[in-house]
This record gives C-alpha cells, structure tokens and sequence, in this order.
C-alpha cells in the first residue's frame, strides 16, 4: 500500500522528467539540422505528443526525385529560410517552438493517418500544456498557400503560433541590384554618347513623320473599333474607307513609309539635283531615271487604292 503511494507521488516528476526529456531531445534535433528538425514517425509523435507544452510547425512534403512534386521543390527553400531566421530568435523562446519536415518516404504511416493526398502541406500544432495552451490543441491548423510559396508570407503567418514574431528579413537580392547598377551605369553612358542624337532636329523630324505615317494609316481607327488582324478568309484589305483591319494598317505604315521616302527622294533629284549636272547625257539620264521612279512608284499607290475602292477604274501604269 505505502509503496503505490509513494509510486503515485512520483508520477507526476515522472511525466514532467519524460517531457523534459523529450523537449531537450527535440532541442538538439533543432540544432542539427539549422533550425529544421527531420521527422520520422517515431519523431512526429513526440513532436505532437498531448502532453507537449512546445509548438510546432511541420513541412509535410515529398522531396524525392520519384515523386515529381516540383511544388515542394519551390516551397522547401522559403520554408529551411525561415526556419533558419526563427534559429536566430532568443534561446527561452526559441525552444519553445520548433520547424520540422516530414517526407512522405519517411513517414508514410502518418501521411495516411492524415489522410494526405497532397503536398506541400503546413500544419501548425500549438500547445497541449502550459501558459500557452490553446483551446484547439487538438486540432493542427493549416497553412492558407494562397499567399505563394515566398518565405515573407509565411513566416508572417506562421508568426501567430510562435511566442514571438519570426525574425525574417529578405535577404539582398545582390543579382537585382548587380543588374540594375549594370543597367544604370550603361544608361549614363549611352545618353552621354546619345545626346548629340537625341539632340538633333534632324531625329526628333525622323520620329514625327513615323508617328504620323503610322497614325495616317489607320493605328488609332483600328485600336479604337478593336478591329481584327485580318478577316476569317484570310483577307488583309477591308472593303470600303468605312472598314480596316489591323494587318491593313502595319502594311499601310510600311509602304507609306517607303513609297513617300522614295518619291521625296525622287522629287529632290530632280529638283536640287538635276538642274546642276554640268553634263546633258547625265542630266538627261538622272531626270528619266528620277520621273519614271515616281511614276511606278504612284502606280503602286493606285493599284492599292483600287483593291480599296473595289471598283475603281483607273490605273496609271499597274
């Protein structure tokens, strides 16, 4: 009689030696492996155990090249990151709350005790016991991934079931501010090169007549009908100045861009140039030369506009 009660006095530092127990060997587990405890199913049930006064957080993931989860393979990193900032915490509060991954080749038996289909997978388990005992212990509560796969997301989240927030700090994107001071540096250089250009009245005359050709042709008829590219047929020329469609357009700023270079160029010929030519053989060949170009070249613009016309009946040499 007296040694079952001396036998139920010891109990309780029994159980609370076992959960000292546990928690130094769960402790050490940490430190292994930067902050992650690695699960087996042997682990995860001391880990969740009832009688824990720790939480935690567990991956359940599958890791292996078989199981073709490219999922997990994006989350794994975000999640090893912030268990590494939460390995940076405090000692009294860092230990009284842990990281852990389970694979699913290392613990099938709790996958389908889960009743797991998928992964990547977090549940958060609070405390059973203790001052931060919660109501829903019993109950994991899962990880919401409609925030992505980042590692600031998460460890936001994951920070209401620690007893302090989760020290994360993104860490300096070196290839993005390698890039940009690259791209910086190049831009310095390229205007200091570029200035006599983009000073020229000459350019800025360039990119005005290509902005009105283009505009001329139709660009802004077609944004605003939202007309299509062509027609069910294939066709590119819509019938009738009332109609035009998108490839119509393109093809219009090109030859208009062409043809009106050609025939100003040709039209200088034979005014600047033409007159001053000391030999008559030359001068008479340069103004055939010159005069026949416009003519082919407002042929062309004829037969383009009776394909538009449907209908129209002159031509001039096409």
């Amino acid at each position: 009689m007296l040694l079952s009660f001396l036998a139920l006095l010891a109990l309780p530092a029994c159980i609370f030696a076992a959960q000292q127990s546990t928690h130094d060997r769960l402790v050490k587990l940490a430190a292994q492996n930067g902050g992650v405890i690695k699960l087996d199913a042997h682990t995860f049930d001391l880990l969740t155990s009832p009688q824990r006064d720790w939480s935690a957080s567990i991956q359940f993931t599958a890791m292996d090249k078989r199981r073709k989860c490219n999922p997990c393979k994006q989350f794994d990193p975000s999640w090893v990151s912030v268990a590494k900032a939460w390995s940076t915490a405090p000692k009294d509060h860092r230990d009284q709350h842990f990281f852990a991954t389970l694979d699913f080749d290392d613990g099938t038996t709790v996958f389908q005790k889960l009743g797991m289909q998928s992964a990547p997978v977090v549940l958060n388990y609070p405390p059973a016991q203790g001052s931060r005992k919660s109501a829903r212990a019993s109950e994991p509560v899962s990880y919401d991934f409609s925030s992505g796969f980042d590692a600031e997301p998460l460890a936001e989240q994951l920070s209401q079931f620690t007893p302090v927030p989760i020290p994360y700090r993104a860490p300096v994107d070196f290839v993005f501010w390698g890039t940009t001071g690259t791209l910086g540096l190049i831009s310095v250089l390229a205007i200091r090169f570029l200035a006599p250009i983009f000073r020229s009245k000459w350019t800025w005359a360039a990119l005005t007549v290509s902005v009105s050709l283009v505009m001329t042709s139709g660009y802004m008829f077609t944004r605003i009908r939202n007309s299509p590219m062509t027609a069910a047929d294939g066709q590119w020329i819509a019938p009738g100045f009332q109609n035009q469609y998108g490839q119509e357009t393109t093809v219009v700023a090109s030859i208009s861009s062409f043809i009106d270079g050609l025939l100003s160029a040709s039209f200088l010929m034979l005014t600047l140039v033409a007159p001053h030519q000391r030999s008559p053989s030359r001068q008479r060949t340069q103004i055939y030369l010159w005069s026949g170009v416009i003519m082919i070249l407002f042929s062309v613009l004829v037969s383009f506009f009776r394909v538009k016309n449907r209908g129209y009946p002159f031509k001039l040499i096409l």
